[in-house]
């Protein structure tokens, strides 16, 4: 076995040094935030340290301090708000606490990276994606513009982004959430850093990109000796990839340790309820199963029939249309009354745009009847009373929150448009939605900048649930948030299910998830649907070969089964975008054998 293998098999620690003084070494910080009401400790005198080679995982509830705690050593802590008050961050001989903002360019993005937790607040809206790489890989470097824009196109193949070259020309907006990540973190790992702070990196991206983004980062410490502060609230991703776990609430660490310990004997309560939050694998069987509903559901809350959504791309001199982008293919589906239908699949695949096509979002072709009544043909008084009964909660809670309103007019706004209740009215049910999704009454008050993002998404179901609607359509609903909410807050989606008879289209990339929540499971590739039934046929006895890889890829919430490499696609994700004209072939995954799948056209 060579030294790399070696050191993959024995886990990252095994190429950190335990006796080599630390790369980073954080002492007595404490941040505070000022308000209304003065100045308030955020972080308490935090201390830890970091070793060459070694991953260090922050783990803790939305607010507890860990984001905090990755902006103060960035010094990108949002002035004059919140300051460094007091403490040391040692690095290369530095005291980066007290650097000057010149010096600290020279090692913010160079030496020290960071991947933020929302991608979407992070890139430049206005910039296409190639220059604002470029210019990253440019400012701390001395290749030529050719040089750096092959080297950019190499770092987003690096995370399996299809068309590497030209998704350079594109914009932030025009990719989805979890694309954006992958180009947060190709370019934080392209200058490949000394510490590498990645906030919350996999929270956007599906399991199978998951485990190679996380494979991508043990080959940069085997390869280059990288650091790692991984902020996480997925403790399967703790388990998987930390040497030691730091336990943070209230803006103090509560615990810390190696991995195998906190796991095995957490000596703190709250390390303790953390754990017991984590979904896993196999307990959804333990949920009574549901017979599979017949293929055309006269009662269904949602009807889709061979759903087709395509966008078009333009270009030449004269911009006409040139490329289709065949979104969505040929999708068929019904839910039912209190049913919750888990859409899975990578990004790209086509599920947050069924999604948008059911809450009348993008055009399309097909068929889409909520509660019998089809969207064809009817006037627009009448298309909005059937919206009503679909409300959506979206991926990026930031995105889609108005920055200049306060949260509690947000939640009341559905209310106000659909002429529902008096203002007391309103703002009671308001209120009571906050207590529900676990925030305070008092809170109404507040902009959406001054939550964290996991309260974000908060107020995002309470505004979702304030109709009452038939269907909700959850789009990675509960992927910003930490475990021990988000336990919270799927109990209170499957009682406000069996209350009112909700149904639910539930996205996410989260497997263990899905496994708990739904009761039928569709599996879509390439804007298709390859793979759909009950949960107990999807999880229990998955025919197709992709399905069985995402399966496969869910990180397990114990250090002791760490995986070792992670199977991938051999060849390179064919493109959803055809010339005009060019009718699209269906495709499939072919198993070639020790867990490698290639894409083939289907016969």
């Amino acid at each position: 076995m060579n030294p790399g293998a070696a050191a993959n098999a024995a886990g990252p620690s095994a190429v950190a040094s335990a006796t080599a003084a630390p790369v980073l070494d954080v002492s007595g910080l404490t941040i505070t935030v000022r308000g209304e009401e003065g100045e308030r400790e955020v972080v308490s005198d935090l201390s830890f340290t970091l070793a060459r080679g070694e991953t260090l995982c922050i783990a803790g509830e939305s607010g507890s301090g860990k984001s905090m705690t990755s902006l103060a050593v960035m010094r990108l802590l949002p002035k004059p708000a919140a300051r460094i008050a007091s403490g040391a961050i040692g690095f290369a001989g530095k005291d980066l606490a007290g650097l000057d903002e010149r010096a600290m360019q020279a090692i913010r993005g160079n030496r020290i990276a960071m991947i933020f937790q929302e991608p979407m607040t992070s890139l430049n809206p206005v910039l296409s994606i190639g220059r604002q790489l470029i210019e990253a890989i440019e400012t701390h470097t001395d290749l030529s513009r050719r040089e750096a824009r092959q080297h950019a196109v190499e770092a987003l193949k690096a995370v399996r982004i299809p068309e590497a070259e030209s998704r350079l020309g594109q914009y932030p907006h025009e990719l989805s959430g979890g694309m954006r990540q992958r180009v947060m973190i190709a370019m934080a790992l392209a200058l490949q850093p000394d510490v590498l702070i990645a906030d919350e990196p996999t929270t956007a991206l599906d399991v199978t990109v998951q485990g190679e983004v996380l494979e991508l980062l043990r080959d940069l410490q085997r390869r280059h000796g990288t650091s790692i502060i991984l902020i996480t609230h997925d403790m399967g991703v703790v388990a998987e990839m930390a040497d030691r776990v730091i336990v943070m609430r209230n803006g103090r660490m509560v615990e810390q340790g190696k991995v195998g310990d906190i796991f095995e004997a957490p000596t703190q309560a709250y390390t303790r309820e953390l754990l017991a939050a984590v979904p896993r694998m196999g307990t959804g069987a333990a949920r009574g199963e549901a017979e599979a509903p017949a293929p055309a559901a006269p009662d269904a809350v949602a009807s889709v029939r061979d759903l087709t959504v395509r966008f078009d791309r333009h270009g030449g001199f004269l911009g006409r249309v040139t490329h289709r982008v065949h979104a969505v293919e040929g999708v068929s589906f019904d839910i039912r009354p209190n049913e919750t239908l888990a859409l899975v699949g990578e990004s790209g695949c086509g599920k947050s745009t069924t999604a948008k096509a059911i809450a009348g979002l993008v055009p399309f072709t097909g068929s889409i009847a909520v509660n019998g009544r089809d969207f064809a043909g009817l006037s627009r008084e009448a298309l909005k009373a059937v919206k009503r009964d679909v409300q959506m909660i979206f991926q990026d809670p930031y995105a889609s929150l108005d920055p200049r309103m306060r949260v509690g007019d947000l939640v009341a706004e559905p209310m106000l448009i659909h002429g529902i209740g008096s203002a007391a009215e309103r703002r009671e049910r308001v209120a009571a939605l906050f207590e529900r999704v676990g925030l305070r009454a008092d809170q109404m008050e507040l902009y959406p900048h001054e939550f964290s993002g996991g309260q974000r998404q908060r107020v995002c179901i309470a505004r979702a649930l304030a109709l009452r609607p038939k269907l909700i359509i959850a789009d990675e609903s509960v992927s910003a948030l930490d475990v021990s909410v988000q336990a919270r807050v799927l109990e209170l989606l499957k009682e406000l299910q069996q209350e009112f008879g909700i149904a639910y289209l539930f996205i996410s990339h989260d497997m263990a998830v899905v496994e708990n929540i739904s009761d039928r499971v569709a599996v879509m590739y390439l804007g298709q649907i390859v793979e759909m039934g009950t949960r107990a046929q999807v999880f229990g006895d998955p025919r197709h070969p992709y399905t069985r890889r995402l399966i496969e890829a869910v990180p397990i919430p114990d250090p002791a089964r760490r995986r070792g490499n992670f199977a991938r696609l051999v060849s390179e994700i064919p493109s959803v975008t055809r010339p005009l004209g060019n009718e699209p072939q269906r495709l499939r995954l072919a198993d070639v054998g020790d867990g490698h799948l290639v894409v083939a056209e289907a016969v």
